[in-house]
């Protein structure tokens, strides 16, 4: 269920996240390893960003989609020089080594392997990030672009980005190597975030999860992910729905922030008046009150609508992580 409550160590952490640098695990995270020589072909015909354009050291974040724009879930994939590193929602890992094993036919050079369990994943967050990446040997990194990435001792991957809209860095290690490198980080000062954490502050950026904002209700641009979206690389799955929904502007709902007066349950309709304009999908209580997020109908308006979400009044805010500009 996509609802956080937080605690004050949670708080304290959230703030070392905007203002410092905490570090969360996000080891229960899935690891997928793309390898063989279609590999890139593979994964540029299967989603929605742009492969064929990237070379060993870069990456990107890219959408998981149905023939018909569905979204299945949002993924971040690092270019290594012989395989392709997708970190998945962990309520998507085998979900995803099933639908992408579907699409691999008799004469594609792909195999898919789930490194999950021998490997681990910290995401670095904060504007004091670039310090620990300093003495973590992967200075080099600093100032790049998202999702570049290089290797450093002990078979460390390290990646531009926290995986939210804050600035930051994506670990991917070996698993024998976990229990040590997260021992350094914490010694060169980060504060540790809880996965209760990481979702209050997920809700409050607009980073979607499967099964709350990536459902089979909703496509990647009501969600609002544009830079995962390449609109002039070609055919892949799902790609001419949303050629359709962005030549003709026809995206019928996006996702918002809803700043919140009381609690509310997950699922709420969301009306202005008396009619019903969306629905919330998730729910958050902060140090600075209670946060939702949910889809509102393009027509009734975005920042600054008042709304009503179940009995509770709510006013639509801006989320950082998505944008509802068309390009």
């Amino acid at each position: 269920m996509p609802t956080s409550t937080i605690d004050g160590k949670d708080a304290a952490a959230i703030q070392a996240a905007r203002e410092g640098v905490a570090v969360c695990d996000r080891s229960f995270w899935g690891r997928i390893r793309v390898a063989d020589d279609d590999r890139i072909r593979f994964l540029h015909n299967q989603t929605t960003n742009d492969f064929q354009s990237l070379k060993p050291g870069q990456g990107c974040d890219t959408v998981m989609v149905t023939s018909t724009a569905r979204t299945i879930d949002l993924v971040s994939a690092y270019i290594l020089d012989d395989a392709v590193l997708l970190l998945v929602s962990p309520n998507r890992r085998e979900f995803l080594m099933q639908w992408l094993d579907r699409y691999i036919f008799f004469a594609d050079k792909v195999q898919l392997t789930d490194v999950t369990e021998e490997t681990a994943t910290f995401s670095l967050i904060g504007p004091n990030s670039d310090a620990i990446i300093e003495k973590l040997g992967a200075g080099a990194i600093i100032g790049q672009p998202d999702s570049n990435h290089l290797l450093v001792d002990g078979g460390v991957i390290v990646a531009v980005g926290s995986g939210l809209a804050l600035p930051g860095y994506t670990l991917i290690l070996p698993a024998t190597e976990k229990q040590k490198v997260w021992q350094q980080i914490l010694a060169f000062g980060a504060v540790e975030l809880s996965d209760r954490a990481w979702d209050t502050l997920r809700i409050i950026q607009g980073r979607p999860i499967p099964d709350a904002e990536l459902t089979d209700d909703y496509n990647p641009l009501e969600v609002g992910l544009w830079q995962t979206i390449s609109l002039n690389k070609g055919c892949y799955i799902g790609q001419e729905t949303i050629a359709r929904l962005n030549t003709y502007k026809g995206v019928k709902q996006n996702l918002w922030g809803i700043r919140l007066s009381a609690p509310v349950e997950v699922g709420s309709a969301i009306a202005l008046g008396d009619e019903k304009i969306g629905k919330l999908t998730s729910y958050t209580e902060t140090s600075d009150g209670y946060f939702g997020l949910g889809y509102i109908r393009t027509k009734a308006g975005g920042i600054g609508l008042k709304v009503k979400v179940g009995e509770v009044e709510g006013e639509i805010v801006d989320i950082p992580f998505v944008s509802h500009e068309y390009p």
